[in-house]
């Protein structure tokens, strides 16, 4: 039987610590804080943008009346279900199939990470448009969302494109380990001659939908946090 290591410990975002579990590796404390990691990505016509944004150097727009019953709330909902939802059928769909090709899942993830950001990319926008018509605060703190995200949008795509890569290594391993277990269980007389391939691959699936959904959440943090400035505006 495949043994996955559940070690916990681990620190930041829940993708990271799952990636870190798959990988069997520790995580140190980061030794920079977050505003000095984040300058290391600025170039300098970044920061002249954000300077602009952070002191109002876009006009806000007349202040608007609120929708009735949130419906801000209700569409990052819906989204947030459909994804998730399409995420679990195509595991379900994977399971079926049962393939042993690490191709066709490196096809499936490749296919939820291009539906995440055509999901929620306009979603943000909308919201950031929403949030304008407000106040002039939140008419500049959409304006630092614009910029926050034109300046992390290569770094967060260069990072979640090597999430496939480590899939593929703990795809590997478990097959090794399950050919390794059978082989052993041949040879002591103990195998009944029928190796079991969803075993291993239920597992790998499982790792995948996880792994799939931490990487929805930490992609809808911007949303979570144009929400929450929603609520309070």
């Amino acid at each position: 039987m495949v043994q996955v290591s559940r070690r916990t410990g681990f620190t930041g975002s829940a993708l990271i610590r799952l990636l870190a579990r798959l990988t069997d590796i520790e995580v140190p404390e980061p030794k920079q804080a977050f505003a000095d990691r984040l300058s290391q990505w600025l170039g300098w016509t970044d920061a002249i943008s954000l300077s602009a944004a952070l002191n109002g150097g876009l006009a806000a727009s007349s202040s608007g009346a609120r929708a009735a019953g949130n419906p801000e709330e209700r569409e990052c909902e819906r989204v947030r279900t459909a994804m998730a939802n399409a995420i679990a059928e195509d595991m379900h769909s994977a399971a079926r199939d049962n393939t042993t090709d690490f191709a066709a899942y490196r096809r499936r993830y490749h296919a939820r990470q291009q539906a995440m950001e055509t999901s929620i990319g306009p979603l943000r926008g909308r919201l950031r448009s929403t949030l304008a018509t407000r106040s002039p605060d939140m008419a500049r703190l959409a304006a630092v969302d614009v910029v926050m995200e034109q300046v992390l949008s290569a770094q967060e795509h260069r990072l979640l494109a090597s999430v496939p890569a480590t899939l593929e290594k703990h795809f590997k391993r478990l097959g090794r380990a399950d050919a390794n277990a059978n082989a052993s269980a041949d040879v002591d007389g103990d195998g009944d001659g029928e190796a079991e391939p969803g075993v291993w691959l239920a597992v790998f699936r499982k790792d995948m939908h996880d792994v799939l959904l931490a990487e929805m959440e930490v992609r809808f943090q911007p949303v979570e946090g144009l929400l929450e400035a929603l609520r309070a505006s």
